[in-house]
């Protein structure tokens, strides 16, 4: 037998042994219990059709921003791309309309410039209608640069019956007047002497007056001609804007063809003639076509 105090020392250390066993047995009880809680509530939730509905839903939510994402991106672009080859288009269109446009304004341009010509052309046709000389239609060809472009260069020459001396008029405006006279032929064209010329003499008359004198041209169709040897006494009969017109005298030019009007007279303390000076009924700057006549006459 054991001695008793040997019991009670072995009996003690049982005794602490059984109380530590005691107390962490409640910890390790509710450890257990809230892990198979929470296991028990997340099988629950894992089997709840919410819970999965909610899954789907977010899954869903998700995967449609994404593709609603994806969409804005690819739509951005498909519509950056078509614009530009709209962009494309259009300027291809605005250079291809504008290329018709400047065809448009030509044919316009064409058409202004055709009724224009035969407007011209008409009043040609009903001057030479109505000329009582045998006449050879012509145009203005050009300027002769040997003589300061005061000669004119007119499409006929002696193989359309053309030769020196004949007498060149034309049609401005409703109104016949002489242009000057042929000076040199070639078988193509024709050299004409306008009465501006600084060479040109025509004899003329006014026309209501009857009073007669020679006409001077002073080199420049823009200068008034010069009109000589018209008596002192005429001063009286004489007015500003009277027409003067040819005389025949001389043989070279027919008479009765406007030449111009007078602009101004001067009376000279001593001479015994007046000057006269005289503006061109043609304005030759305009000139385009001109008649080349003969001084046999149209029978009726």
């Amino acid at each position: 037998m054991q001695p008793k105090g040997m019991q009670n020392k072995i009996f003690g250390r049982f005794r602490k042994k059984t109380n530590k066993t005691s107390n962490a047995q409640p910890n390790i009880t509710l450890f257990v219990f809230v892990f198979l809680v929470l296991i028990s509530s997340i099988m629950l939730l894992l089997s709840s059709r919410t819970f999965a509905f909610d899954i789907k839903n977010t899954g869903m939510s998700i995967f449609s921003v994404v593709r609603l994402g994806v969409y804005e991106v690819t739509s951005f672009v498909s519509r950056t791309v078509l614009s530009i080859r709209e962009l494309s288009n259009l300027r291809k269109e605005h250079a291809e309309l504008l290329i018709q446009l400047d065809r448009y304004a030509e044919i316009e341009r064409s058409n202004a410039e055709i009724y224009q010509e035969n407007m011209r052309l008409r009043e040609q046709l009903d001057f030479a209608q109505t000329f009582r000389y045998r006449r050879i239609p012509a145009q203005i060809s050009g300027r002769d640069s040997d003589n300061l472009f005061s000669a004119i260069i007119i499409n006929k020459g002696s193989l359309s019956g053309v030769s020196n001396n004949m007498t060149v008029v034309a049609w401005q405006n409703g109104i016949q007047a002489l242009v000057g006279k042929v000076i040199q032929t070639s078988l193509f064209e024709s050299l004409v002497m306008p009465v501006f010329d600084i060479n040109s003499l025509v004899s003329a008359r006014f026309k209501d007056s009857r009073f007669e004198g020679i006409i001077e041209g002073q080199g420049n169709s823009e200068v008034p001609l010069f009109m000589r040897f018209v008596p002192r006494r005429a001063r009286e009969e004489i007015n500003i804007g009277d027409i003067v017109v040819t005389s025949g005298m001389g043989g070279i030019f027919p008479p009765e063809i406007n030449i111009g009007r007078v602009s101004s007279v001067n009376v000279l303390d001593y001479g015994t003639t007046l000057e006269v000076f005289i503006i061109p009924m043609i304005d030759f700057l305009r000139l385009e076509y001109v008649f080349i006549i003969e001084q046999e006459t149209i029978n009726d």
